[in-house]
């Protein structure tokens, strides 16, 4: 399936790829990230024995959080999937997410090079960062970013991060609440 956009097409493919993409890559750090973390916050706890444990307890997301967290982003970037789809790619929205997430793929192995070691969604970042690739390649080849619109977009891509700490706020805001909802029952 393709979309027409202004005489230009973009394959279905350049658009809702990116929500696959997502769930390929966020499927591996649902698997991973709850038990990463506990383990980091343990091996961290036992070299910084004199840091409050409260402090390395915030580092851990357990499993729902986790879950939560990577079902909100799934929303932001389905919407943006959608809006991509429905202008046929020239959204500003759909091409800031399709930026952040490719950059985001380049965070992951960065964290890995610090860490010298696996961290959630290090395997599937080579992924994101060449679907990211290939899909921006093909917006720029049917001529549907802006002439600025490189430049403006990776400094809007800088926001990608903020809505990951916005989600896990979120997903911890809704942990807290359930467990209220629970208490009071």
């Amino acid at each position: 399936m393709t979309h027409q956009a202004g005489g230009r097409r973009v394959s279905s493919a350049v658009t809702w790829g990116l929500l696959a993409a997502f769930i390929a890559h966020d499927l591996e750090e649902l698997v991973t990230m709850s038990s990463y973390t506990r383990r980091q916050a343990r091996r961290l706890k036992e070299r910084h024995p004199r840091v409050p444990d409260r402090v390395w307890s915030a580092l851990e997301m357990d499993a729902t959080h986790v879950a939560t967290a990577i079902a909100l982003m799934g929303v932001l970037v389905g919407a943006a999937a959608a809006d991509g789809a429905r202008t046929g790619g020239r959204s500003g929205f759909y091409q800031t997410v399709l930026v952040g997430f490719g950059l985001h793929g380049v965070a992951h192995l960065g964290q890995s090079a610090a860490a010298r070691g696996y961290t959630p969604g290090v395997v599937t970042s080579p992924g994101v960062i060449a679907f990211s690739l290939w899909a921006w390649r093909r917006l720029r080849r049917e001529d549907l970013v802006p002439e600025t619109g490189t430049r403006d977009l990776v400094s809007d891509a800088a926001l990608f991060p903020v809505a990951i700490l916005g989600v896990h706020g979120a997903a911890h805001g809704i942990r807290l609440l359930a467990r209220r909802a629970v208490r009071r029952r």
